[in-house]
C-alpha cells in the first residue's frame, strides 16, 4: 500500500471518529512539520507549540481534504499558512525579492541532535551544520521556506508550487536564489 493510500485510509477513519487513526497521522508527520517550523522560527519551544497548532488546524479541517491530492502537500500548505499568519501578527519586516536582503539574524539556529559515528566526524558535521543553519537564518524567510521544502523535506517543485499557489518556474527560481545566497554566505570568511 502506498503512503498516499495509507494516508487516505487514516483520514477516512479519523473522519469516522477513530482517534487512533489521527494519532498515526501525527506520528508520521510530526517530525517533518516540527523540523520545518523549527527552522522557520528558530525557537524549539515555539516550534513545538506551533506544530501542535498545525495539527489542531489539520484535524478541524480534515473534512475539507480532497483525496485526489497528496496529504503531505495539503498538510504542509496548512503549516505554511500558519507561518504566514504568524509573520503577519509579528509584523515581520517586508522586503522585495529583487532587492538584496539585510543580513541580520539575532535568533540562534534550532539545534537538532544527530547520531554520529566518531567524535571528530561529529565535530566536523556539527560545525558544517552550524554554518549552514547560520546561513539559512540570514536568507529571507520565503526563500528559506522553499529551500527547506525542496532540500530537507524533499518535495518536488510541483508540490511546492501547489502549496504556495505559485508557478513552478517561480519556485525553481526561489530555490535557486536560496541556494546561491547560502553558497555565498558559506564562502564568506568569518
Amino acid at each position: 500500500m502506498s503512503s498516499m493510500d495509507e494516508d487516505k485510509k487514516l483520514i477516512e477513519k479519523t473522519i469516522k471518529g477513530e482517534k487512533e487513526a489521527f494519532e498515526m497521522i501525527i506520528r508520521k508527520y510530526q517530525q517533518p512539520i516540527l523540523n520545518y517550523i523549527g527552522r522557520m522560527v528558530g525557537e524549539r519551544e515555539l516550534a513545538i507549540d506551533f506544530t501542535q497548532d498545525v495539527f489542531i488546524r489539520t484535524y478541524s479541517s480534515l473534512h475539507l481534504y480532497q483525496p485526489q491530492y497528496k496529504f503531505s502537500t495539503w498538510l504542509f500548505k496548512i503549516a505554511s499558512n500558519f507561518m504566514i499568519d504568524y509573520w503577519r501578527k509579528k509584523k515581520i519586516e517586508t522586503f522585495s525579492l529583487d532587492q538584496p536582503p539585510k543580513w541580520d539574524s539575532s535568533n540562534p539556529p534550532l539545534q537538532i541532535p544527530e547520531n554520529k559515528p566518531s567524535t571528530i566526524k561529529k565535530l566536523e558535521i556539527s560545525q558544517l551544520r552550524e554554518k549552514i543553519e547560520r546561513a539559512m537564518e540570514k536568507i529571507p524567510a520565503p526563500l528559506r521556506e522553499v529551500f527547506l521544502w525542496r532540500h530537507i523535506n524533499e518535495f518536488s517543485y510541483e508540490e511546492i508550487a501547489e502549496i504556495k499557489n505559485l508557478p513552478v518556474g517561480t519556485i525553481k527560481n526561489r530555490v535557486f536564489q536560496a541556494k546561491e545566497m547560502i553558497r555565498s554566505l558559506l564562502e564568506e570568511k568569518e
